[in-house]
């Protein structure tokens, strides 16, 4: 059976500044920090102290920690 590609949940084309309400779907603001420091998650971009994510990669990390779970009923 082929994985089926879902509809992104980030807009692909949009720089999401850390402050945005969006991102608290993945994590709370600081626990994005916190993964920040200890560099895992979503990649990210940094202008002095201002922090961005693309929405594609917001999109690939979110696709890369999907998990699959047994057989889905029909």
């Amino acid at each position: 059976m082929e994985a089926q590609m879902d509809e992104p949940i980030f807009d692909p084309t949009r720089v999401y500044d850390d402050e945005d309400s969006a991102l608290d779907l993945i994590a709370s603001r600081s626990k994005r920090a916190q993964w920040r420091h200890r560099r895992i998650g979503p990649c990210y971009l940094k202008f002095g102290r201002r922090v961005k994510y693309k929405g594609s990669d917001l999109n690939t990390w979110v696709n890369s920690n999907r998990v699959e779970t047994g057989a889905t009923m029909s």
